[in-house]
């Protein structure tokens, strides 16, 4: 009969960080929108053709966006500094405690971060070493705190633009810095919906460690794999 053993995974802050930031993540995405409705100009396309436009009538209706404006921005600015706020203690936990060793990228974070998908998609067998994450989740979570960071900026930008003339003259100006703004949110978008699916894929032992902070692994695991298994 195999004995089960307890690995520790996510100190208490980090977790902290983690649930604090995914409901304001959604606010400042959700009040985005209803910010964005009253002037929604971007789209992919060229000339006068248009192959897609962000977002239909019919989107805001199902989602009872229209005439929120006052709403989205009352909710946006409060939530924003509570979003930040939370970001920089987290960034600032990296820093101090050196947990940032685990999650910034090695030299060979590129080339892992490859085999590391080519596994995923079942075209090659074997990973490299393995620590805490992987490769590809090193650059995943980095290009996050560079994404807030970037928010931030680009948010403030616009919130203030004649107060805070030189930053948005850094960013292009207010067009370019809103634009900025909108494509950091959509990145953010798939981020949230790809690490919940990751989630889901790695079931509940792997969530388990981001609610109570340890996984629990069978002692044949512990001897023929790393303790340390990369998780969501």
């Amino acid at each position: 009969m195999s004995k089960k053993t307890i690995i520790k995974k996510h100190p208490l802050a980090i977790r902290w960080f983690h649930w604090i930031n995914f409901p304001l993540l959604a606010i400042m995405i959700w009040s985005g929108l209803l910010i964005y409705w009253a002037n929604d100009v971007y789209r992919l396309g060229w000339g006068n053709t248009t192959v897609l436009k962000f977002f239909p009538d019919s989107f805001y209706k199902a989602l009872n966006i229209p005439y929120r404006l006052a709403e989205g921005m009352s909710l946006h600015f409060v939530f924003m500094w509570l979003f930040a706020i939370n970001g920089l203690l987290y960034f600032l936990y990296l820093i101090f405690s050196k947990e940032y060793k685990l999650i910034f990228p090695h030299r060979e974070a590129l080339k892992e971060a490859g085999q590391v998908i080519l596994h995923d998609l079942h075209i090659k067998r074997g990973l490299p070493p393995q620590k805490k994450y992987n490769a590809a989740q090193r650059i995943a979570y980095t290009g996050v705190i560079v994404l807030g960071i970037g928010a931030l900026l680009t948010g403030f930008a616009i919130y203030k633009p004649v107060q805070l003339y030189w930053l948005c003259a850094l960013l292009g100006g207010y067009e370019w810095a809103r634009a900025e703004h909108f494509i950091i949110t959509i990145l953010f978008t798939l981020f949230f919906f790809v690490h919940i699916l990751q989630v889901l894929l790695a079931g509940w032992n792997n969530f388990r460690g981001i609610i109570t902070g340890f996984e629990v692994k069978k002692t044949k695991d512990i001897k023929t794999a790393n303790p340390e298994q990369p998780s969501s």
